[in-house]
């Protein structure tokens, strides 16, 4: 048989209960439900970071952010750059680009003998730094955008400078799964490695008005539509936004980020089922995750991500632990659930050793490959550690952490020191660090001695900080 194909399906602003098949009663999502009744589910699989850009070099790279200097997510206007993102500290410099000394998984598979294709959002940097520049042949919708812009956002008339829109165009969606189908249709005799990453489920949240109907119907046939989702919460902890209040989605009933979701499910199952038409379904590798958690405390709050803590952007469960998926048929048993933890490195290594490739152990330095949790054997993948020095939009404040086992530690760079068991407590509602100083104290200094080896930057005291409720606004009604 020839070596697999590989389709890396990657989803923006996905939480982890934003599936059918991870407990969501209101959202339908058949054709991605599909990937884990005839594959793997793993229960602990998390993004690099609880923002889109640093993941994305991540799974990329096989490198933490921390280490590739890539922290935050990358903007338009420099804001994060030049420090406007301000609360009691100084948020950390970061590069805004993935550079192209890294050699990434696609230029791996390319110098292997692999059709290289990315497919939708990049959001790594300027047009030196795309797709062609990394080792892809083919770049279809990759740019500097982190959503799509235009007059349409994700309808016609779009602006993505990679993707020029078409007569018959309607939906983005749409358009990124008929590119894929459409390149799985005409493969020829190599294998390939396709990059699939969904400028879905970002703001702005849009979706057909035919299917925010059949949502808003589901919603009152279970009772929730008329539920107040939000908690109104603190104020935001920058300067930046300090008139802001976060405003927490505690449960999952926007129709039109219900139907967002199965336009996406439509577009897994088109490509699926592509994969049927061309007789290549039982040799391809097919991975479903996402770059960080469900957008749950701002920006309209359109998804909730309970159990788990908070969402995008913060340094809790909600904010990195992803809804993942991966089948291989004859190689991975169908329907089966692991509980193995994996971050996004690790898919790197993985992806080269199940598929007969040569390992860049000087490239992948912190990804460890999970095969043995494929083939049903022992794993231990060690200490996973994120590192975010950053305030994020979404109301949480800079920090670090480190997951070893069942035991969560987090650094808040703003002071405080938080430990959590998550086989006991999954929503981080008990801070254990006072109870357990030793477990704390073991875990925070081989935390500190990750972001030294690393050369994580941590944030500087902001000089000018007065705390906002004192300074700007009225006591609280």
């Amino acid at each position: 048989m020839s070596k697999p194909n590989v389709i890396f399906i990657l989803i923006d602003d996905m939480g982890w209960m934003d599936l059918s098949c991870q407990g969501s009663e209101y959202y339908q999502t058949p054709n991605i439900d599909r990937i884990a009744n005839e594959g793997l589910t793993f229960t602990d699989a998390y993004a690099a970071c609880p923002v889109c850009s640093p993941t994305r070099a991540s799974l990329l790279s096989g490198k933490y952010p921390a280490r590739l200097g890539l922290t935050q997510y990358i903007g338009h206007d420099g804001h994060q750059l030049e420090g406007g993102e301000r609360g009691k500290l100084l948020s950390a410099p970061y590069i805004p680009f993935l550079s192209t000394s890294e050699k990434s998984i696609g230029a791996a598979f390319k110098e292997n003998g692999y059709q290289t294709w990315h497919v939708g959002k990049w959001h790594l940097g300027p047009e030196e730094n795309w797709p062609l520049n990394h080792g892809f042949d083919l770049n279809i919708g990759g740019c500097h955008m982190g959503h799509p812009s235009g007059r349409g956002h994700f309808f016609t008339p779009w602006d993505i400078p990679t993707l020029e829109n078409k007569e018959g165009d309607d939906y983005l969606t749409d358009r990124l799964g008929d590119e894929a189908v459409a390149l799985i249709k005409e493969k020829g005799d190599q294998p390939f490695y396709m990059n699939m990453c969904f400028y879905s489920v970002h703001t702005p949240i849009q979706a057909k008005p035919e299917k925010v109907a059949k949502y808003e119907a589901r919603a009152k046939e279970l009772g929730i539509a008329d539920i107040d989702p939000f908690v109104v919460g603190d104020y935001h902890p920058t300067e930046h936004q300090k008139n802001k209040r976060l405003n927490r989605r505690v449960i999952q009933n926007n129709p039109v980020y219900a139907a967002m979701i199965e336009h996406l499910d439509e577009n897994v199952g088109k490509i699926l089922d592509a994969l049927d038409e061309k007789g290549i379904a039982d040799n391809t590798i097919v991975i479903f995750t996402s770059d960080n958690g469900g957008l749950s405390t701002a920006e309209s709050s359109p998804t909730c991500n309970a159990p788990l803590a908070e969402g995008k952007g913060w340094m809790y469960e909600g904010g990195t632990r992803e809804p993942t998926l991966m089948r291989w048929p004859n190689q991975i048993q169908a329907g089966i659930t692991s509980d193995a933890i994996v971050t996004s490195p690790d898919y790197y290594p993985t992806l080269l050793e199940a598929c007969g490739l040569p390992l860049k152990p000087e490239q992948h330095v912190d990804g460890k490959s999970f095969l043995p949790v494929l083939k049903g054997e022992e794993y231990d993948r060690g200490s996973v550690f994120w590192h975010y020095p950053h305030y994020g939009n979404q109301g949480g404040t800079p920090g670090s952490s480190i997951r070893k086992g069942d035991w969560k530690l987090i650094e808040f760079f703003e002071g405080a020191v938080e430990l959590y068991n998550l086989k006991n407590d999954l929503s981080e509602k008990r801070n254990l660090a006072a109870e357990m100083p030793d477990i704390a104290d073991e875990m925070l200094a081989e935390l500190k001695d990750w972001q030294k080896e690393a050369n994580a930057l941590i944030p500087n005291p902001n000089p000018e900080w007065t705390p906002w409720m004192d300074k700007y606004l009225n006591p609280l009604d």
